[in-house]
């Protein structure tokens, strides 16, 4: 192991410490890395996860995990659902296709005791005010601590990592020797980003004393650095369905791609579509992003709600919302029956879909209304659905499609509106990514939606681009040069007042002098571009010299320009806290130095004491709101 920066030392709970040299224009304005033999990236999905790895010595040669015992027919199992099972005393038994399986097999009398859940990621980005202490609910409606699922996901693939690393190396591997990352949306707000940090520490992934160790990536970035080393012969071009002309199947698309190019990846998931912009530099190939990363929930789950909501017309809300309490294992059954028939829509298929109706489904139905799921069928007045003879739903081209198109709907939306921003100009690859890419329903409206403006790439294992994308991202994170602040950040601070410029009722008279109150200091604006290791220095002073902790609320913004922390769509999302005790001054006026870095996929902060050039342990946090 390298010794520690003396940055290291302030291993404090909420943040990632920096190196304390901070140079901008100089080279090695890294934080310090920790040392490790490999990389293990986990890419932990809304409705499928897994891992991959890589060498450092051999950073060409990606592992990806080995193949899953128990699959579903028509999907293909290189990962594994996010699915997991904890015994009903909430302790951790199993985790993907094994959870799935041991649940589907419980007694229904058995099976309401045990905690299952699944696509609980998305809970991170759609709870308003994430904390520590957020819930998550199982299938049986019971309530669990988020943290603990998420650390229980984490820890399992870290043994099932280390078991394979161990395997393949012959001896003990030891968890030391790896750089963890773990990857995230772009478009998550910090808390979230924060959360999975948090979890990452209660799995034994890292300590606090060594954040260094995990890095948190984000999934379009991930899948950019692997699409622009693409060859020709790993991906299809959906302008002309064949191998590019006019290149030998060998070169890369970074081959097509000079300086200067500009590309956007549509990263399609489970849960969410994250869009970024970039742009590549060469000769090194670093990627300069040139807008702020867009997209919102709308994943392919958004179809299995659909679905849900056709089924509810069907038969009544009051139900489904019965029969998921009552036969857990049953609706999960029959969202899998739904999962493989919905990989199988296509704009021009013709012949109809069969849904396969598990037995208890049908004898629930038949005891909680008295009459039989044909009759329901017969009378509902959704005439494109029928019912088949050997006990199936049977769905016409255009229903499945119909249940589609509320997401396509937004992601093409979300398309246009970006591709109509002065910034996103001269876009000469559109790269789709991630599961739900698969869909040729989604790639013909993004080719409709195009119009032959970009070309429209799409590599060959599209569900493992983020995975081994984000193995690459582990190996050399400096590869991002410049980043785009998402949202505006600061601080409130006391100004002098200057009458005619300031409000009145923000008028404060101390010891004579006049001040304005709750000005808004900027740190960095939405949208801004922030250099990799670039930092914004402020200094505070304690408000009397007995202080021993500073503590300032860090304040976010949709917003370009803000002028008081209390203008309309103003929020407080963190604090920012400098610990100054045990460090007695010279001076009366104590003059705390903060540097806070940006330009990373998390905001860092660290804090100098200026009189006596001692460090400062500083942290912010954004989960304790």
């Amino acid at each position: 192991m390298a010794t520690p920066s003396p940055a290291k030392s302030m291993g404090d709970p909420g943040i990632t410490p920096l190196s304390p040299t901070h140079v901008l224009d100089s080279e090695d304005n890294e934080p310090t890395r920790h040392q490790s033999v490999v990389v293990v990236a986990i890419d932990f999905g809304t409705t499928s996860s897994g891992y991959a790895y890589a060498f450092n010595k051999e950073p060409e040669c990606i592992h990806t995990m080995r193949r899953w015992e128990g699959g579903d027919p028509g999907v293909s199992n290189q990962k594994t659902p996010t699915t997991i099972l904890l015994t009903p005393d909430k302790k951790f038994h199993s985790f993907g296709y094994a959870a799935r399986d041991f649940y589907h097999d419980l007694d229904p009398t058995e099976s309401k005791q045990w905690l299952y859940l699944e696509k609980f990621k998305m809970k991170l980005h759609t709870t308003a005010n994430l904390s520590i202490d957020t819930d998550l609910h199982a299938a049986n409606g019971k309530k669990v601590k988020a943290l603990d699922i998420f650390a229980y996901a984490l820890a399992f693939f870290k043994e099932q990592a280390l078991k394979e690393l161990s395997d393949q190396a012959g001896a003990d591997f030891e968890n030391d020797d790896v750089r963890w990352v773990i990857t995230v949306p772009a478009i998550w707000k910090m808390p979230a980003k924060q959360f999975m940090r948090e979890a990452a520490y209660k799995a034994g992934l890292v300590s606090r004393e060594n954040p260094d160790q995990l890095i948190i990536a984000l999934e379009p970035e991930a899948a950019s650095i692997y699409c622009r080393k693409l060859r020709l012969h790993q991906m299809v071009d959906l302008s002309n369905k064949t191998s590019l002309n006019g290149y030998s199947p060998t070169e890369n698309v970074g081959a097509g791609m000079t300086q200067g190019d500009r590309y956007v990846v549509v990263d399609c998931g489970g849960g969410t579509v994250d869009l970024t912009v970039h742009q590549i530099r060469l000769p090194e190939g670093h990627l300069k992003e040139l807008y702020k990363a867009s997209g919102g929930p709308y994943g392919s789950i958004g179809i299995d709600y659909e679905f849900e909501q056709l089924l509810c017309k069907i038969f009544g809300q009051d139900f489904i919302d019965q029969f998921k309490i009552k036969r857990p294992a049953a609706w999960v059954d029959l969202m899998i029956a739904f999962e493989s028939r919905k990989r199988a829509a296509a704009p021009d298929r013709s012949n109809p879909l069969n849904i396969n109706l598990p037995f208890s489904f049908i004898d629930y139905y038949k005891k909680f209304r008295g009459h039989s799921v044909e009759h329901a069928l017969r009378k509902s007045n959704v005439d494109f659905v029928k019912w088949s003879s050997q006990g199936m739903l049977r769905m016409t081209p255009d229903a499945m499609n119909a249940l589609f198109k509320p997401t396509i709907d937004h992601i093409i939306q979300h398309l246009v509106e970006l591709f109509d921003r002065p910034e996103v100009t001269d876009i000469k690859f559109l790269f789709l990514v991630g599961g739900f890419a698969e869909s040729s329903l989604l790639q013909q409206a993004v080719q409709n939606m195009l119009q032959g403006r970009s070309r429209i790439i799409i590599p060959h294992d599209v569900g493992l681009t983020i995975l081994k994308g984000a193995v690459l991202f582990g190996l050399d994170p400096s590869i991002i040069k410049v980043r785009r602040s998402p949202l505006t950040y600061g601080v409130g601070v006391l100004n002098r007042f200057v009458e005619g410029k300031h409000p009145p009722e923000k008028m404060l008279v101390k010891n004579g002098t006049r001040w304005c109150t709750d000005v808004f200091d900027t740190f960095i604006s939405t949208d801004q571009s922030v250099a990799l290791g670039e930092t914004v220095k402020r200094s505070y002073t304690p408000a009397k010299p007995s202080q021993q902790v500073i503590v300032i609320h860090v304040y976010c913004s949709e917003k370009e320009s803000v002028s008081f922390i209390t203008d309309p769509g103003v929020r407080k999302c963190g604090t920012l806290k400098l610990d100054v005790s045990g460090t007695e001054s010279p001076v009366a006026r104590r003059e705390i130095q903060t540097l806070m870095q940006f330009g990373d996929t998390e905001i860092r902060a660290m804090a100098i004491d200026v009189a006596t050039s001692r460090t400062v342990k500083a942290s912010i946090d954004f989960l304790s709101q």
